[in-house]
């Protein structure tokens, strides 16, 4: 018999140990489930300021893929990369053993956007009739919808647009407020001054654009152009 426990308590002795022995190869793991984990908090904060309803899934990570116990995984945007639609981030560890991996992420955004309600012709001044408020996925909109029908109040068309088309920014034009030839009233002003002038723009410009300006005695300035034909000039 003694032979027979002695071969039992060696065999009980070699499951302990490989028993112990997975548990710690477990421990030394990053588990797929922690990686998500730390993707899916990245990205309840960083698209808590997109407009409208934010909904996201994370995509799946193979659980082939070994990677060393990381004390803090870092989650980040790849060059290029941004928070809507299908997109990819990064999750990386810079413990003893660094390593990188990248996580696919889908971001749904649900809102309202804007879109023509009749059909307006190229050079038409929008207002807030010629707009209506449409809901869905923004992110499978062009890049650059309108979401405030009040913020593209005034702006002119660059196209014509049929009824029911989004309303895009590189589709609008801020109307001009100093035209070519137009006599404007150049201002400079300080701590403790202002001094104004007349000149003629040389230049078209939107409001918060540069203006080129000739002054009375033949000089070319330059300044931001402002309602009202005034130029700020820069100091």
């Amino acid at each position: 018999m003694r032979p027979f426990i002695r071969l039992l308590a060696i065999y009980v002795y070699v499951c302990c140990a490989c028993s112990g022995t997975a548990r710690a190869e477990g421990a030394e793991r990053q588990l797929p489930a922690q990686i998500r984990q730390a993707v899916d908090q990245f990205l309840r904060v960083q698209t808590a300021g997109l407009p409208g309803k934010v909904a996201y899934t994370v995509g799946g990570i193979d659980p082939r893929v070994v990677l060393a116990a990381c004390a803090a995984p870092e989650v980040f945007l790849p060059p290029g990369a941004r928070l809507w639609g299908l997109t990819t981030l990064g999750v990386r560890c810079n413990d003893a053993a660094p390593w990188t991996i990248y996580v696919s992420a889908q971001v749904k955004v649900t809102g309202d956007y804007v879109v023509t309600a009749r059909p307006l012709a190229q050079g038409s001044a929008l207002a807030l009739a010629d707009m209506a408020l449409q809901s869905g996925d923004l992110t499978q909109i062009a890049v650059g919808i309108v979401t405030d029908p009040q913020a593209v109040i005034g702006k002119t068309l660059t196209s014509a647009l049929a009824a029911g088309q989004p309303l895009r920014q590189d589709l609008l034009r801020s109307p001009l407020v100093v035209q070519q030839g137009q006599t404007v009233k150049l201002q400079s002003s300080g701590q403790g001054f202002r001094v104004s002038a007349d000149g003629k723009s040389m230049t078209n410009a939107a409001d918060g654009q540069i203006a080129q300006v000739r002054t009375s005695n033949g000089q070319t300035v330059s300044g931001v152009a402002r309602a009202g034909g005034v130029v700020e000039m820069r100091n």
